[in-house]
């Protein structure tokens, strides 16, 4: 099951990035996180850029709303999302197209 939680500014979501990816994309689950395929390389912070780009345009929030809070060098990261209650975000990642039954 995905791992979504409240915090006292918004939800938190764990995802597992694929830089160098074909496509920029939604790609499933891997163990407990939301894992996006990234088609920008993973070179002086354009993953990330792009990642808080899609996360951002996927929740339809601002990207300043979005920000890396863990794992900024690894592929396994904590992404918050403020102003965005958990209830919210996991309508959003249903209308995305991930299965309402990973989500918590």
């Amino acid at each position: 099951m995905l791992k979504l939680v409240a915090s006292s500014d918004g939800a938190l979501l764990a995802l597992r990035v694929q830089p160098n990816a074909k496509r920029t994309a939604l790609a499933g689950l891997y163990q407990d996180s939301l894992k996006i395929s990234l088609q920008a390389p993973a070179v002086d912070g354009k993953a990330n850029a792009a990642l808080i780009a899609f996360l951002a345009k996927l929740a339809g929030t601002a990207r300043s709303n979005v920000r890396i809070v863990r794992g900024e060098t690894s592929r396994s990261k904590t992404v918050r999302f403020d102003n965005l209650t958990v209830e919210a975000l996991r309508a959003k990642l249903a209308e995305a197209g991930v299965n309402p039954q990973d989500l918590p």
